[in-house]
């Protein structure tokens, strides 16, 4: 008999929960709060059958859309025969979190306006561009001592 060709084919490892993860969905997932423009990582929920994205979309980031009562709806990138496709569908906000993909960048940037706004009080102009690391000094190792080695005499083991 053949088998199956179905949308969750081949998702029993991809969608399982993790060792000792198993039970009910918690409550302060299905209440978390998601706006438009929000980064979110999708992560399928094994014990949640509703509103699940398929299987291609498990642990992408995409960016919210649109936001209704049950359902948060999510667009992203997806290559298509060489190109890419702006691929938009709603998902339960059980599968969602909120990505950390620009916790990075927008403290840098919080940063930056700090120096600029310290750098304006002192009339200064002050650059905000990342440097690259430059290599380190060069360094010479110089022994203290000369220390000699007598190994043991190589013996067949034959």
């Amino acid at each position: 008999m053949t088998h199956s060709y179905g949308l969750k084919k081949g998702t029993r490892s991809k969608f399982a929960k993790p060792f000792r993860g198993h039970g009910n969905i918690s409550i302060r997932k299905t209440l978390q709060t998601f706006r438009r423009g929000d980064f979110v990582d999708i992560l399928v929920d094994g014990a949640q059958h509703k509103g699940v994205p398929f299987q291609y979309y498990h642990g992408r980031t995409a960016r919210v859309f649109n936001v209704n009562p049950r359902g948060i709806g999510v667009s992203l990138q997806r290559r298509v025969r060489g190109r890419y496709v702006e691929k938009r569908f709603h998902v339960r906000a059980d599968h969602l979190r909120p990505s950390k993909c620009r916790e990075e960048f927008v403290k840098r940037v919080q940063e930056n306006d700090k120096k600029k706004t310290e750098a304006n009080k002192l009339k200064k102009h002050i650059s905000t561009k990342r440097q690259p690391v430059l290599p380190r000094n060069a360094e010479v190792v110089k022994p203290t001592a000369t220390v000699f080695q007598h190994p043991k005499a190589f013996v067949e083991i034959i």
